[in-house]
């Protein structure tokens, strides 16, 4: 989760840059829930394209992670949205859908469980 809000971070630095530059924000303190808005888009849209589009964040794949349907296919925007969303609420409630793992039968985290989703770990590449 480290190395993804790194790079989440750098994503969300460079959004914040062009959003600065073409309102001129700091100076329209009247834009902020705008802002706040745009951001947690651009969050959302960096998640979504990457688990509906290969299923992998770039961190999922330096750590050989992959997000998929429970059949095995590809995660549909609708349940990546859902994924989200969930994971966004067990953080504001501390974690609690991270702790649920803990406790799963398979592992799993409680916002996968409720939007139908999986957590696999790839095989290792052969040397």
């Amino acid at each position: 989760m480290g190395y993804e809000a790194l790079l989440l971070g750098a994503v969300l630095y460079l959004a914040g840059f062009v959003f600065v530059g073409l309102t001129h924000y700091p100076a329209r303190p009247h834009l902020k829930p705008l802002y706040q808005v745009y951001l947690g888009a651009v969050t959302l849209a960096y998640f979504a394209g990457f688990w509906t589009h290969g299923g992998q964040t770039p961190a999922m794949r330096a750590w050989r992670l992959k997000l998929e349907s429970l059949h095995g296919d590809r995660v549909p925007l609708a349940r990546a949205v859902l994924r989200c969303g969930f994971a966004l609420g067990g953080l504001v409630l501390g974690g609690a859908t991270l702790w649920w793992s803990l406790f799963d039968r398979d592992g799993q985290f409680l916002h996968d469980r409720l939007a139908a989703t999986r957590l696999v770990r790839l095989a290792s590449p052969s040397p």
